[in-house]
């Protein structure tokens, strides 16, 4: 179990071991982040016969759901003993159970439709008009081997309607067929029919973890921030494992932070009762093991007449081109002549750059590889800069479970195992928004024979389990066209939802709740320091503002001196439109104070800033001191552009005072931090004593990377000094807000300022003052 602390407390010499919160999250079920990875797995497609029943069904299911702390801490001691005797540990097994639910199915518990008609182009839509109405986007459509008239399940036929997806997952065969049993026995008793069931379990002996055309599978899995424990050297990667990037946990949950989405339109907006849930996709995917491999040898044989390759090129070595990865999961970008089967080490490596390969004479474009993760060789069009991982690349990412279906091809098998024999992947992906991400992937990438975009010579679809179609191989500014079939079909495809428990429980009554998480709002936008109580009897005060409701609200808190820095909730929610200063203003975006005018001839003067039609503004304002602080607008509302400083910036997120440099030679300076581009960067300005307080640009703008201490964070919200520890030993401490975690840094004195996290990223929540209604 983590250990929470209260928001202030500083370690002692060296940083505590870094929090892990989700790992404890007992609302988010266990197969979404945690994963089941279980041998053996069954989904169990039901319907409900009758709605109340059902009810009693869910009510009676959801103690036995599994939460995200109890697999993570089975998989860890799993994991652990495995390593310990060098194989699966023997006795060590668990069984668990995972329930999503569809658009019908929450109707039918509720009584009702459970949120109005939603835009097809949202989430919200496209989890209401579920798959069929959305096959053409798929690639399902009618008259080709994958459309939904051929579907085994997931159609539409009224006597098929699938209501939920129950998930069965065990170590052991005999384990699952008892709880698969037990399962369909309390169905029956609540009217809940199995309309269909789907066996998946992983393929024996030498091709434990790979799927039926014989590659290793789920190598290329995120990490999430939160849950996963990052590299101390590259915090951006899951410790243990290079290149795995964590991505944050609100591109898998819902209602946690995501990456920044400011060039798309903002956030994913879903309701409340979503929160700790996650969008499920389920797909039956059909693999043609024989004529993939024949058609792979079929197009070998063009290249070779072409010229194209080398006499001696393999089936295999085109395949493995195809897929990006060498059987054993070798990333071809590392070793493109030969695999290493028994190279542990690279048959698990994610560390891959394509950015020596943008036209893909090593990884062609249209392998499965490229073609789902693009990493950091995406252009535009050639020549030009590739896009960032970060956040062009994270905020497509999906975390795939799953499982293999049917025996394993074996070319003399008369039964079981022949050519005929069904086969293929049980594709099981969690998402929060299946329209900018699985169906993006599926859409935009795999099946778009024109990406990656504006080649001379389009790559065509996905090589390995697209549509059908034409690839270019790349030879040196030439192209030889080589044709595949459809080897992967849909045979079925849900949309479904997996509530969080507290969600489950209310559905079992019938309602979905009000609210999903605690209704705080955003954690913090920014702080004010009430001027005359800064260390004033042990304590300072501030003013917290805060969006809740989608409106802005300001309270009063404190914090204690000392090592643990204890806040506490001084005054409650009080509306901006209280302080006769900021009449007009909706949301204050940030207050700097005035360098060489506070608790002047008793008050203190501020700039604000604030948005007026989608432009920043700013306004002076005074603060007098003790009595009711009676503030004062000084100034109107003028342009950012009277800024010399802020040349170009649209809007200007926070500032950070350079701590030694405040007030010495006449002048101030700050790092101001902005947003360009949807990325954050920051540039240094100085603003000089006097009347005037001239302002200048001291340095251009750099991105926040830049900065040791603000690693993994896309955009600081606001950064708070802590009050009794600014330059002590040279050296002083903040806290520093993003989104709703925080973390505390250190700066030094010096020219080089050097800084450092003191403490890693933890929930607001701990802060009680900002937690409290």
């Amino acid at each position: 179990m983590t250990t929470e602390v209260p928001p202030g407390v500083l370690p002692p010499a060296s940083p505590p071991a870094t929090d892990l919160p989700l790992r404890e999250s007992d609302e988010i079920q266990g197969d979404v982040l945690a994963g089941f990875k279980k041998d053996q797995m069954v989904l169990l497609f039901l319907k409900f016969e009758d709605g109340v029943k059902a009810r009693g069904w869910l009510q009676r299911l959801t103690p036995r759901i599994a939460t995200t702390r109890q697999v993570a801490t089975f998989n860890k001691a799993f994991s652990e003993a495995r390593q310990r005797s060098g194989g699966d540990p023997t006795g060590l097994k668990a069984t668990w159970l995972g329930i999503s639910l569809t658009y019908q199915g929450l109707a039918t518990l509720t009584g009702k439709p459970p949120y109005p008609p939603a835009a097809a182009d949202t989430a919200m839509g496209a989890f209401q008009q579920g798959p069929v109405a959305r096959a053409a986007i798929l690639g399902d459509v009618d008259g080709s081997p994958s459309s939904p008239s051929k579907w085994i399940f997931g159609n539409n036929k009224s006597e098929e309607f699938i209501h939920a997806v129950l998930t069965v997952a065990a170590d052991t065969a005999e384990d699952l067929q008892a709880a698969v049993i037990e399962q369909r026995e309390a169905a029956a008793q609540f009217k809940v029919s199995v309309v269909f069931q789907q066996n998946g379990s992983t393929l024996p002996g030498t091709r434990r973890g790979k799927e039926h055309f014989g590659f290793k599978d789920g190598v290329s899995e995120p990490g999430v921030r939160g849950f996963d424990e990052p590299d101390p050297l590259r915090p951006e990667w899951v410790k243990g494992h290079p290149g795995t990037r964590l991505i944050p946990a609100g591109e898998f949950v819902c209602g946690h932070p995501q990456v920044d989405r400011s060039d798309m339109g903002g956030p994913t907006e879903l309701p409340a009762w979503t929160f700790n849930g996650s969008f499920q996709v389920v797909r039956r995917l059909a693999q043609d093991v024989p004529g993939f491999w024949a058609q792979v040898a079929r197009q070998l044989e063009v290249l070779k007449k072409s010229k194209a390759v080398d006499d001696d090129a393999t089936v295999e070595w085109l395949a493995a081109r195809l897929v990006g990865r060498w059987r054993s999961g070798t990333p071809v970008a590392k070793c493109p002549n030969a695999d290493t089967p028994f190279n542990t080490v690279a048959s698990n490596d994610n560390d891959i750059s394509f950015g020596n390969d943008l036209e893909g004479r090593i990884t062609p474009l249209f392998s499965h590889l490229r073609k789902t993760n693009p990493r950091d060789g995406l252009q535009e069009k050639p020549g030009d800069k590739p896009f960032p991982e970060d956040p062009v690349m994270d905020r497509r990412r999906i975390m795939r479970r799953g499982s293999p279906y049917g025996h394993a091809f074996d070319p003399a098998a008369e039964g079981p195992g022949g050519p005929d024999s069904p086969r293929g992947l049980l594709f099981v992906s969690y998402q929060t928004d299946l329209v900018t991400q699985f169906e993006f992937i599926q859409q935009s990438w795999i099946d778009n024979s024109k990406f990656p975009p504006n080649r001379k010579n389009p790559p065509g679809p996905d090589a390995m389990v697209g549509i059908a179609g034409t690839v270019n191989w790349n030879q040196d500014g030439d192209a030889v066209p080589l044709s595949f079939q459809q080897f992967v079909k849909t045979e079925g495809t849900v949309y479904a939802f997996a509530p969080s428990i507290s969600t489950l429980r209310a559905l079992g009554e019938g309602r979905l709740p009000d609210k999903g998480r605690p209704e705080i709002g955003q954690p913090v936008d920014t702080f004010l320091p009430v001027p005359d109580l800064q260390r004033k009897d042990g304590k300072s005060w501030y003013w917290a503002y805060r969006t809740v409701g989608g409106k802005q609200v300001y309270r009063a808190i404190s914090i204690a001196d000392g090592h643990e820095h204890t806040d506490r909730l001084e005054k409650e929610d009080r509306a901006v439109s209280e302080w006769d200063s900021l009449a007009g203003v909706s949301s204050v975006d940030l207050f700097l104070p005035y360098p060489d005018m506070q608790l002047k001839d008793g008050k203190s003067w501020f700039w604000v800033f604030h948005s007026v039609d989608g432009k920043q503004v700013y306004r002076v304002v005074t603060i007098a001191e003790g009595g009711d602080r009676a503030d004062v607008l000084e100034r109107a509302d003028g342009p950012l552009s009277r800024w010399q400083s802020l040349n170009g910036v649209s809007k200007l997120d926070c500032v950070l005072p350079a701590p030694d440099l405040q007030r010495k030679d006449g002048k101030s300076w700050y790092w101001a931090f902005h947003t360009v581009d949807g990325k954050q960067v920051y540039r240094g300005i100085s603003i000089a004593d006097g009347q005037r307080h001239n302002d200048l640009l001291e340095r251009p703008d750099a991105l926040i990377s830049e900065w040791d201490c603000f690693a993994g964070i896309s955009r600081i919200t606001t950064i708070l000094p802590v009050p009794d520890m600014q330059r002590v030993n040279g050296v002083s401490t903040y806290w520093v807000f993003h989104q709703d975690k925080y973390r505390i840094i250190s700066i030094a004195d010096g020219s080089a300022h050097e800084d450092r996290i003191v403490v890693p990223d933890r929930p607001v929540t701990l802060w009680k003052s900002l937690s409290q209604e």
